[in-house]
């Protein structure tokens, strides 16, 4: 089903229109600002033949509540999250071996935003969330991931625990991050079919979900902190995958 979202900030509009120009209907801008950036900017809407509204950084502000818009509000179409459903036929059609990210229960829009840049960044087929008590697609998210939350698949599902159970049956390798495990990150083999599967912020995995896991793997810590934020681990443990799947031999114990 097509969606309208509102997206705000330089960035996070820059990149939808690289993206998929033909996805935005209109934008609305700063008519105080006069700056170079956001000159340009308006260049860009108007080659795109994006209807632009003049309009007052109150009126931004009311358009996307509690963002900072940096004086600039796109609307674009586009689809939704993606089901159960989607997500098997999109596998389907996959013609390599998926990289997966798995997040259980983040709600931190910033968090998922980061996880999405990253994972675009790190090759990730697809970045699959449960349903419930999880962030959507919020226009936070969109800012953060600063055009990935366009480009990178992204699948919420009914079940998170059956989600587990039909990538298992597919051969897809499930390893879980978890602070306490035994095998390092950079000892463990993560080529192949493989879902990296990340806890949500502060909890970790819940327990159903690292039960799913074929396996669990830690980032070794030198400080005294005793957790990363969940999109920095996830930025770890996703360039450990791509440094193995692109034929570095893999770490071992």
């Amino acid at each position: 089903m097509s969606e309208r979202t509102l997206i705000g900030g330089l960035h996070a509009v820059q990149a939808a229109l690289r993206y998929d120009p033909t996805q935005v209907l209109e934008a609305w801008v700063d008519r105080r600002r006069r700056d170079a950036r956001l000159q340009a900017l308006r260049e860009q809407l108007a080659a795109a033949g994006c209807p632009l509204h003049e309009s007052e950084a109150k009126a931004l502000g009311r358009l996307l509540p509690g963002l900072a818009h940096q004086g600039v509000v796109l609307a674009v179409k586009g689809a939704g999250p993606r089901g159960d459903t989607a997500l098997a036929d999109y596998l389907d059609g996959l013609s390599h071996e998926p990289l997966l990210l798995v997040l259980d229960q983040v709600q931190d829009p910033h968090n998922l935003g980061a996880c999405l840049r990253t994972a675009d960044a790190a090759g990730v087929d697809a970045v699959i969330t449960p349903r419930d008590r999880a962030s959507g697609l919020t226009p936070v998210v969109h800012r953060v991931a600063a055009g990935a939350a366009a480009t990178m698949p992204f699948f919420q599902v009914t079940n998170l625990a059956r989600c587990l159970r039909a990538l298992r049956d597919r051969g897809v390798w499930l390893s879980g991050a978890a602070d306490e495990a035994a095998e390092s990150v950079h000892a463990a083999d993560l080529t192949g079919a493989r879902a990296l599967v990340m806890g949500a912020e502060g909890r970790g995995l819940r327990r159903l979900t690292r039960e799913h896991c074929d396996s669990l793997v830690a980032i070794p810590m030198a400080g005294q902190v005793e957790s990363l934020n969940v999109s920095v681990a996830a930025g770890v443990l996703l360039f450990e995958a791509m440094r193995q799947r692109h034929g570095l031999t893999p770490a071992r114990s």
